[in-house]
């Protein structure tokens, strides 16, 4: 599962990402400002990409890449495998005898899927041809390029542990010290690892000294500062030390009301999901409380375990959940309240609401529910689909299981019917479509409900029809599986499932499901609002148009950059002599760059063990414009 990854696998990562990056380019602000650019950053990592790969990256539309961007490639993208670029040649290899004549080389890679020009298929001849016989020992070649790869890769991490200036380029004013033991760093943002690079690809090449013109585009971008020149040279920092013991949240712990159990209650389920570009998404709610009262609000993951002895792996996610005004459009939306308690699994707000209408904004920080940074392509798919012995199609009951946990998810309201609404949800983030009443009436007549709703033996007979129309071609359910977060093997990930419950003492709640345009808008707004109320700003030293607001919950921090200059600028950001943390940016060390007089929220910090003290000292400094 990937709630948590490894400190010492991310601080690797970054390092290997900072030493490609500083194999090509001065410095790690400088923007990438070409694809042959991208292309000799991503040799120097260790990748071979192809052109395919390149242009997924740089579109038509691409100016430039950052830092950022080319560690989010990377995660994309796998290093290249000796054993994959054989099993690519072996295809080209008639005779079976281990070599490849110019002649079958050039036809394969001139005539089918990326087409090379007759030029580049000799330039490959050349370096791989050996004896000189005309013919292509794949297997010394896979190796050549491989060695090569591991060469650049090595070469480049050793320029950046020998050159002392490259470190603090990077690390802004602080000098760099490789992190003690007794650091976490932060855990890694991921993506799911996509395909490897064409065979044919180009070799590698050695790292070069960076040439003075690397850095003209970002000069050319920069504005000029009305600061001197000794002023704009200087980075200013500033500290944030704060740490946490275990015995201080025990003391802040909300308190349960005394005879809950006779209070009004309204509970409704959601589901938070990680999407392909790393953002987290979730429905929204709209709560209706007929009359002022006391209100008892939670928010914890749901757990559809079978096992007692063996817990859902997201019940360590974090979540959180935000009370705004229903304003008729998003400015006229303000933060009420927001759930900051906490009480094992489950976040705790506690107090009094005026009669009315409210959104319900559920969140998560992206601390610990990320995307993985590997696919696990050994293990063979979990079978969804078999014939009995009377040769009928039946749904496997690992897979009957899979969908029982999905309909107690999209059974919101939690009575074991799923109505329209409810489908519907379920419908629209499997396939982008609702189904109509007329097609719902379709459904009443050929699987089970009860009272216009679906049962769960409906779901599961639904689902069978659509493996029966495919004649057992699972495709289809596959695809709904993995658009609920489910991977071949069956298991839930990148995805949390959590209930919200409202308690309410003198009047019944009412809870129902929406699914608002403006709803991540209005979650930013209410997050940043949540941040900035409870403290006052503090202006980053030298530069007092830049300001770091710092919330500081009893199981959060959260920071947030205002720039109320006129010009965009680039905080760099070190969480290095933080301990036992994690950072929703998947990095201890990383800049943001925040665009002229924008609020930006900079980053979220959990502890990685929750039961141990934890000790949040992050160093915020401007970087000079280059």
């Amino acid at each position: 599962m990937s709630f948590q990854d490894s400190p010492d696998e991310d601080e690797a990562f970054y390092t290997q990402c900072r030493a490609a990056y500083l194999a090509v380019f001065r410095s790690s602000l400088t923007n990438i400002a070409s694809k042959q650019q991208l292309c000799r950053a991503l040799q120097q990592a260790g990748r071979n990409p192809s052109h395919a790969t390149l242009n997924k990256y740089w579109t038509p539309r691409t100016s430039k890449l950052n830092f950022d961007d080319f560690c989010e490639i990377l995660r994309c993208e796998r290093k290249t495998e000796e054993t994959e670029l054989m099993k690519a040649f072996k295809k080209m290899d008639v005779n079976g005898d281990g070599y490849i004549s110019h002649k079958d080389l050039e036809k394969t890679l001139t005539t089918g899927g990326e087409n090379m020009t007759p030029e580049e298929v000799n330039a490959i001849f050349s370096v791989a041809d050996i004896n000189k016989d005309g013919k292509l020992d794949y297997a010394e070649f896979c190796r050549l390029l491989v060695s090569t790869v591991e060469q650049c890769q090595t070469a480049a991490l050793e320029r950046l542990e020998t050159n002392a200036k490259l470190k603090r380029q990077n690390f802004g004013s602080q000098s760099y010290s490789p992190p003690k033991s007794s650091v976490s760093s932060a855990a890694t943002s991921s993506a799911v690892t996509s395909g490897s690079s064409a065979a044919a690809g180009t070799l590698p090449q050695p790292p070069e000294t960076p040439r003075a013109d690397s850095d003209t585009t970002l000069k050319k971008d920069s504005r000029s500062s009305s600061r001197p020149s000794s002023a704009r040279s200087r980075r200013s920092s500033l500290s944030n030390p704060t740490t946490m013991t275990t015995s201080s949240t025990k003391a802040g712990k909300v308190q349960e009301p005394s005879g809950l159990q006779e209070w009004h209650q309204s509970s409704v389920k959601g589901c938070f999901f990680v999407e392909d570009d790393g953002s987290i998404s979730s429905l929204q709610y709209q709560l209706h409380i007929p009359q002022t009262t006391n209100v008892y609000l939670t928010i914890q993951p749901l757990s559809l375990s079978h096992r007692p002895d063996k817990p859902s792996p997201w019940m360590t996610v974090d979540t959180a959940l935000f009370v705004t005004s229903a304003g008729e459009t998003k400015e006229d939306s303000t933060l009420v309240c927001f759930t900051e308690s906490k009480d094992r699994e489950k976040y705790i707000w506690r107090g009094e609401l005026n009669a009315g209408t409210y959104y319900l904004l559920p969140f998560t920080s992206g601390c610990k529910l990320k995307k993985r940074t590997t696919k696990n392509l050994s293990n063979k798919p979990v079978e969804l689909v078999y014939r009995t012995e009377t040769g009928e199609l039946d749904l496997t009951r690992e897979l009957r299981e899979v969908l029982s946990d999905i309909f107690e998810v999209i059974d919101m309201d939690g009575n074991s019917l799923l109505s329209l609404e409810e489908y519907n949800f379920f419908e629209i983030r499997t396939s982008g479509e609702k189904c109509d009443k007329e097609s719902w009436a379709v459904c009443k007549e050929n699987f089970d409900m009860i009272k216009n709703q679906l049962t769960r033996q409906g779901f599961m007979e639904l689902n069978l029809l659509e493996a029966t129309e495919k004649d057992g071609d699972p495709a289809d359910l596959w695809v709904t599986l993995e658009a609920m977060g489910y991977n071949r093997m069956l298991e839930l990930e990148e995805t949390c499932p959590f209930q919200i419950d409202v308690h309410c003492e003198g009047a019944q709640p009412d809870i129902q499901p929406l699914c608002l345009d403006s709803g991540p808008k209005l979650l930013n707004q209410a997050l940043q609002k949540s941040i900035t109320a409870r403290i006052g700003a503090k202006a980053l030293r030298g530069h007092d148009n830049v300001f770091i607001y710092t919330y500081r919950g009893e199981h959060r921090v959260s920071s947030l950059i205002a720039n109320k200059n006129n010009q965009k600028v680039t905080v760099h950001v070190n969480n290095e002599q933080s301990r036992n943390c994690c950072s929703s940016r998947g990095m201890s060390v990383f800049a943001v760059e925040v665009p002229a007089r924008t609020k930006m929220v900079c980053q979220h910090v959990l502890p990685i063990n929750d039961k141990q003290d934890w000790s949040y000292n992050c160093m915020e400094s401007i970087l000079p414009c280059m």
